[in-house]
């Protein structure tokens, strides 16, 4: 009695192993590839507060750390604008993970209309992003797990306070015990440098 009905059988799910993924390019300058991600912690009445971290890959500084209670792709893409207006610059690349943020129809958008390459890790594998894992396990270890925040304007004050400090006065092994900060202006490119 089902002659005749077409049933389309399940399409077979593809596997895509790290042999096929392509390379990613060593970086070796300032703005070829930032890093981006969301770390997540408590204030002391229990709502939650997330923070959205980008981080130059080449110079290891933090260019942002927008701190609040709802952030979405459309703010995800305004801290993008805000970055381009206030440092005059965009990556080339942005490695993020597939969190729904990033990969939303606005940051899309962005990343299209501004010619920057989204490059998402596999799904289940953060060592893809290690850089801003890495990042954001001293942001938790030195900030988050050290400060109870009473309120959200008191947690975006103290991460800004570590932000600074991060990039302004801790020298890094990897960047000739130069401060991440010291680090970019030492490679960047312009008339008055």
């Amino acid at each position: 009695y089902l002659e005749g009905l077409n049933l389309r059988s399940k399409r077979p799910r593809r596997h895509v192993t790290t042999r096929h993924r392509h390379a990613r390019p060593e970086v070796t300058a300032l703005d070829q590839c930032w890093s981006m991600d969301f770390v997540a912690d408590n204030l002391f009445n229990g709502h939650r507060v997330r923070a959205l971290t980008i981080v130059d890959n080449f110079s290891r500084e933090c260019l942002a750390l927008e701190v609040g209670q709802g952030l979405r792709g459309d703010d995800v893409v305004a801290v993008m604008d805000r970055l381009k207006h206030s440092l005059g610059r965009i990556p080339q690349r942005l490695q993020t993970d597939n969190g729904s943020e990033f990969i939303s129809k606005s940051m899309d958008r962005w990343a299209y209309e501004n010619r920057v390459t989204m490059d998402c890790s596999r799904p289940g594998k953060p060592t893809d992003n290690a850089f801003i894992e890495s990042f954001n396990g001293s942001l938790r270890d030195e900030c988050l797990n050290v400060h109870g925040f009473l309120s959200l304007e008191d947690a975006q004050e103290k991460i800004e306070q570590w932000r600074q400090e991060y990039n302004h006065f801790r020298p890094h092994s990897s960047l000739n015990n130069l401060t991440p900060a010291e680090f970019a202006r030492s490679h960047q490119k312009g008339p008055d440098l």
